[in-house]
């Protein structure tokens, strides 16, 4: 091929003769490079055409077939998917039910349900939110030629995520098993572009670093006084490459498994207040045939004194909720039928016919609301303005004694040391909970120990129901990243380096209070 060869016109008659070449020269590559190649190839010079040409003989393909697909190659991605493990037990031959109920088109506030165009491999009711589950990805991605990776290994620098996220394209985690992405890990995936919670709840993601230019996707400026003004001048065009490069993009599939976190939150309000672990605990014979009592004093396992002592009816109760978005509200319209006097307190607050329909008193800080309330259940997002919300002052100066307390948000938002301390001595009557941190927990984590407590693993959001909404949604949002379309706004977080969509409506406040595009950098990040 003469060097002097420029035109696109002519580097695309090229490269269509090299199709034919490299398949007749099938022997150890896999399509995917020859995608990368010829992709890179439409937008070089000649020089680079001439690079190819000595390379083409050791390109291999798969078929013939699947070269020809497109005229115009796709460069191919990897997907990297940080997954929980599989049970431990093996993959289920069977479940429980053979289907999952049917619901409505549309969720409660209009938003319709995930629609991919392309049909899932899978039955809804499967188990997929697992390794071996790989939220029915698998199929979908690699026929387009596509990587796609899943591991539960997702902590440490040794972890198989760490190995793998340094060329990751795209990243998806889970809020009930997150790969923490904070700002050195994103130094290092170089080429990231999207970030996907198979959930709902991007607080895993240092925001601020996938907006950031110059600091997002391995792309910090190092200065160094000790190289060769060579190894500068390499730099430095590095860095202005970079520089030019989109911010990452962060989704979630918002409104997914709002309705189950909702249900899970009703369960441990209920559970807590009627004493139903000890009761339950007591109703199991051990194997000795014997029963521990609430004193420690071993019985015939049916001492109901000890149980009542501290169950008590819902009915008459103020319930109050820290946050009424979509898990908020669907917990408030779930407990009227209870007869129970409702409150809540929210940045954005509530359409005055909500707040008639529901009997709704709404608290302009939560502070206001716990002095009013017998439960309270926080159903709010994690950042700085929420963080550490109910430490000891809130606890003991605010909350009612004998107030009951549930958790299914995230761990970070109650100081977990200050709850323990007010289980033992009685100011706390109980505390349900789904969230954690870190997850998972440590064994010598206090919270699985302590007293009059109903703790879950952060499972609540993720019933076979939630999965094969959010197996969708995540399939969705590929789909319009890879055809290079618009990401439905509901689903947007960070997009074009600032707040969007719903991450906007969540994350720009500090605690009651609107932050500027200019100041929200300020209100998130990882704790440390």
């Amino acid at each position: 091929v003469p060097r002097r060869i420029k035109s696109n016109r002519c580097s695309k008659s090229i490269i269509m003769s090299l199709i034919s070449l490299a398949s007749v020269k099938m022997a150890s590559s896999s399509f995917s490079s020859v995608v990368a190649r010829l992709n890179g190839l439409m937008t070089t010079t000649t020089t680079a055409t001439t690079h190819f040409l000595k390379k083409a003989p050791a390109v291999a393909t798969t078929s013939l077939s699947m070269m020809m697909m497109s005229s115009t190659p796709r460069r191919s991605i990897k997907v990297l998917a940080a997954l929980y493990p599989d049970p431990l037990c093996g993959y289920p031959p069977e479940y429980a039910r053979t289907n999952v109920p049917t619901i409505k088109d549309t969720y409660a506030d209009g938003t319709r349900l995930p629609t991919p165009k392309s049909k899932p491999e899978y039955t809804p009711g499967e188990l997929l939110g697992c390794v071996s589950g790989e939220l029915g990805l698998r199929s979908f991605l690699e026929k387009q030629g596509h990587t796609l990776v899943v591991t539960s290994d997702k902590d440490g620098e040794e972890s198989e995520f760490e190995k793998h996220l340094h060329d990751a394209d795209v990243v998806i985690s889970q809020p009930f098993w997150p790969a923490y992405l904070d700002e050195a890990r994103l130094a290092k995936a170089k080429k990231l572009q999207l970030v996907i919670t198979a959930g709902v709840g991007s607080d895993h993601v240092d925001l601020k670093a996938c907006k950031s230019p110059g600091v997002q996707s391995g792309r910090l400026r190092v200065h160094s006084s000790g190289t060769t003004s060579k190894e500068e001048e390499k730099k430095k065009t590095q860095q202005n490459s970079d520089e030019n490069k989109p911010p990452i993009t962060v989704a979630e599939v918002s409104f997914c498994n709002s309705i189950s976190v909702a249900e899970h939150v009703v369960m441990l309000v209920l559970v807590s207040v009627r004493n139903f672990v000890n009761s339950h605990e007591m109703a199991r014979v051990t194997s000795n045939g014997t029963q521990k009592s609430m004193c420690g004093a071993y019985d015939d396992g049916w001492n109901i004194a000890d149980l009542v002592q501290r169950a008590y009816d819902l009915e008459g109760m103020h319930v109050g909720t820290v946050g009424a978005g979509r898990i908020g509200l669907a917990v408030l319209r779930r407990l009227k039928p209870f007869d129970v006097t409702l409150h809540y307190t929210d940045f954005h607050r509530l359409d005055k016919s909500v707040e008639q329909e529901l009997n709704l008193t709404f608290h302009e800080t939560p502070q206001e609301l716990a002095q009013a309330c017998d439960v309270i259940t926080i159903n709010c997002p994690l950042h700085s303005g929420t963080e550490n919300l109910f430490d000891d002052d809130m606890i003991r100066n605010h909350m009612r004694r004998g107030a009951y307390l549930i958790n299914t948000a995230r761990g970070l938002i109650v100081d977990r040391d200050a709850v323990v301390r007010a289980l033992n001595d009685g100011h706390l009557s109980g505390y349900g909970g789904d969230v954690w941190f870190p997850q998972p927990a440590p064994l010598d984590h206090p919270w699985r120990t302590m007293p009059w407590s109903c703790m879950t693993v952060h499972m609540s959001g993720s019933t076979l129901s939630a999965q094969a909404r959010y197996a969708a949604g995540v399939r969705e949002i590929l789909e319009c990243f890879l055809a290079k379309k618009p990401i439905r706004d509901e689903y947007l977080i960070v997009h074009g380096g600032r707040l969007a969509g719903a991450g906007r409506h969540s994350y720009i406040q500090d605690c009651h209070r609107k932050v500027e595009d200019e100041e929200w950098e300020e209100i998130h990040g990882i704790p440390a």
